[in-house]
């Protein structure tokens, strides 16, 4: 079996930006869910058997208290922020599990998840439906795989080492060094992607870079005010290191077998009614019945 692990949060912001506004029954905005559940829906349809979806049921987490300046829910689009637990009812309707993350992340989730089901014999490959470049530390070999449906790109150990220049367990070095924007942690000053990939694709893991570019054995343009930069600010990158480590225990599943999709639910006929999209209700019934 192969297993699908879908970025809740990812694909709400994607369809938001991307479908056409569309309001419910009670005149709510639903165009972004009505997007995902139907992305979700296709995926069925095209026979995928075990999904999971990982979504950030609130967007501050533990690593707010850890950096004051890491992402929040400020600035998002009130019409966005408010489909998100809506969202999480209507797929679990539809029979996906959901996993709502509240201390934790949705990256959090789904790496939790990634570990676990790799650990069954029976799982053949599991991907990890995001482009996001956290996500890319839990790929292993081509059995943990990083999938970016909307482009149709496929991420295993080697495309991950091909686009970063170093390999998926040396990500959270990589971020912690570049910074991630996305995430609100700016990285060290000067350390730039092409030199932070040949350094930390050099020596894999912050711990191993010297503090004294005089015994550094890889090359790079600027090493002396790099390694002057990291000697100086260590700990802040050893503190953005764990920002970008992405935690693998959160509660998700009990066993593989939970995440097989087996019909909708009893209320998914009323949450396609509220969304007006009674087709949904009929496709999902047909591809139960096959």
């Amino acid at each position: 079996m192969n297993v699908f692990l879908i970025d809740g949060t990812y694909e709400l912001f994607r369809h938001f930006y991307a479908v056409p506004s569309t309001i419910d029954v009670d005149g709510r905005e639903v165009g972004a869910v009505r997007g995902v559940v139907g992305s979700v829906l296709r995926m069925l349809e095209d026979d995928v058997t075990h999904i999971g979806v990982a979504t950030d049921h609130v967007i501050e987490s533990f690593r707010n208290e850890l950096w004051p300046d890491y992402k929040t829910g400020e600035g998002i689009d009130p019409t966005l922020f408010a489909q998100f637990h809506p969202l999480e009812k209507a797929l679990e309707a539809l029979g996906v599990m959901v996993w709502p993350m509240t201390d934790l992340e949705a990256d959090d989730g789904l790496a939790s998840a990634a570990v676990k089901a790799s650990r069954d014999s029976r799982v053949e490959q599991v991907f990890i439906c995001t482009p996001d470049k956290d996500l890319a530390q839990c790929v292993t070999g081509r059995r943990v795989v990083q999938f970016d449906r909307r482009a149709g790109v496929l991420r295993d150990h080697d495309a991950v080492l091909a686009k970063f220049g170093v390999p998926p367990a040396s990500i959270p070095d990589y971020l912690a060094l570049v910074g991630d924007a996305a995430d609100g942690f700016p990285g060290l000053r000067g350390w730039g992607a092409k030199s932070t990939a040949r350094v930390v694709g050099h020596y894999l893991h912050l711990e191993a870079i010297p503090d004294d570019v005089a015994a550094w054995d890889v090359e790079v343009r600027g090493a002396g005010r790099l390694a002057a930069e990291l000697a100086t600010h260590r700990d802040l990158a050893e503190r953005f290191r764990d920002l970008a480590t992405l935690r693998t225990d959160a509660t998700v599943f009990e066993a593989v077998d939970d995440l097989r999709w087996t019909g909708p639910r009893a209320g998914f006929f009323e949450v396609c009614a509220r969304l007006n999209t009674p087709g949904f209700f009929k496709r999902a019934q047909a591809r139960a019945r096959m």
